[in-house]
């Protein structure tokens, strides 16, 4: 009587695996008592199996091939040990494992095999499965939130050590200012998966100083690397936020430098919808050649958006000005800087505003001589058109708002 075939437990979970690709052809070196991974490959079709093991066979390799559609069908082909039919038909549970007419005791143990060898493999497909879904959330994740793809082995290294929690470490110069940020992941209390909660950053300053806080993310979502860079350099962002009872609202934010709460972060600003800032009518105070053009205006209010210092080309004079902006709702309008980045003071702004008319709207280049002609010609002094609503008495027009820099 020959020895019985061990299995590894890694085999059929292997062979759980093999399944979900399709592949239903297995050759295993038969000439081993011990059959490992390493000693199983699988194949999609027969011809495949069978010319593999053809091709090593070898005086200590010996590969048999068999079909299988479960577990199942592989406990019940691979042969543990090789007992003549003579002695099945003489000891019927000789060989148990492999015969199903033996006795009830043998019945029982076979089906307590398989039952624990499934339930513990099934669980183990459904982790990796569960895991390589895990690994490609937290990586999409990461990469939405804008701190690029080179975390990616730390992440996956972190993630098979299985610990309770763990972080990874991200470090750029942002327009010549080092940030960093140190992005937290915990382990659910209740599964296996992993969850990005939270993440440290900090930016130094031109001084030397350095400014810190934690952002939090709900549901994988929340401020992004570059906004909280945006944020720490004292600038507003605008995003889409939740109440505590789920309810969605917009908002711009922004860090309050002079307060800190109790976890010693910045306390944060926010200039809700209600509270009048419209960030299109401010950048339109001024005669921004972006606005132009619909999809360049898009992009300019997106930018703005995030907080960040957006260049724009301002006509004066009759030529472009290439200059800077950013959003400020906390004073309905927005900062304009010098192409020097020297921001432009506020005794000064009047001279890149925007031409206006009485109806509010802008004045192209060359147009304002005609327009101041056309109304002299058709308002002479102290006249007034009683039922032509466009023109107004004098004193009623003089209190006409326009846009005006605030």
């Amino acid at each position: 009587m020959t020895a019985e075939h061990p299995i590894a437990d890694e085999v059929l979970g292997l062979v759980s695996i093999a399944l979900t690709k399709g592949e239903k052809y297995m050759a295993y070196n038969n000439s081993l008592y011990f059959i490992d991974k390493g000693d199983i490959h699988f194949f999609n079709t027969k011809e495949e199996a069978v010319e593999f093991a053809e091709n090593n066979l070898s005086d200590r390799d010996r590969f048999s091939v068999l079909h299988f559609s479960s577990i199942q069908d592989v406990l019940r082909q691979i042969p543990y040990g090789e007992p003549s039919n003579q002695q099945l038909s003489i000891d019927p549970d000789a060989n148990g494992l492999h015969n199903r007419d033996g006795n009830d005791f043998t019945d029982a143990m076979i089906d307590h095999f398989e039952s624990q060898q499934l339930s513990f493999f099934d669980k183990q497909l459904k982790t990796n499965v569960m895991n390589n879904d895990n690994f490609q959330y937290l990586k999409d994740n990461i990469k939405y939130m804008g701190f690029g793809e080179n975390m990616y082995r730390e992440l996956e290294r972190n993630l098979g050590e299985g610990k309770a929690e763990f972080q990874l470490h991200f470090a750029a110069d942002i327009n010549k200012k080092p940030f960093e940020a140190t992005l937290n992941f915990r382990k659910s209390d209740s599964t296996d998966m992993y969850f990005f909660n939270n993440f440290n950053a900090s930016l130094e300053k031109s001084n030397g100083e350095k400014n810190e806080q934690t952002f939090y993310l709900n549901k994988g979502k929340g401020v992004t690397a570059k906004e909280a860079y945006n944020l720490l350099d004292g600038r507003a962002v605008h995003k889409d936020l939740t109440t505590k009872e789920g309810q969605p609202y917009k908002a711009w934010i922004q860090l309050d430098f002079e307060t800190k709460d109790k976890n010693n972060n910045f306390e944060v600003k926010q200039f809700h919808e209600n509270y009048g800032y419209d960030l299109k009518a401010a950048v339109e105070k001024f005669a921004v050649a972006e606005l132009n053009d619909p999809e360049k205006a898009k992009a300019l209010m997106q930018s703005l958006e995030k907080g960040n210092v957006q260049s724009v080309t301002i006509e004066k004079d009759g030529s472009g000005h290439k200059m800077f902006m950013e959003a400020n709702p906390q004073y309905k309008n927005v900062t304009v800087y010098e192409s020097n980045m020297k921001m432009v003071a506020k005794e000064s702004i009047e001279q890149y505003k925007a031409e206006i008319d009485k109806g509010g709207k802008e004045v192209k280049e060359g147009q304002e001589n005609d327009k101041k002609k056309e109304l002299k010609q058709e308002t002479k002094p102290g006249q007034e058109k009683k039922n032509d609503k466009t023109l107004l008495p004098k004193k009623r027009e003089s209190t006409k708002k326009g846009l005006g820099i605030s």
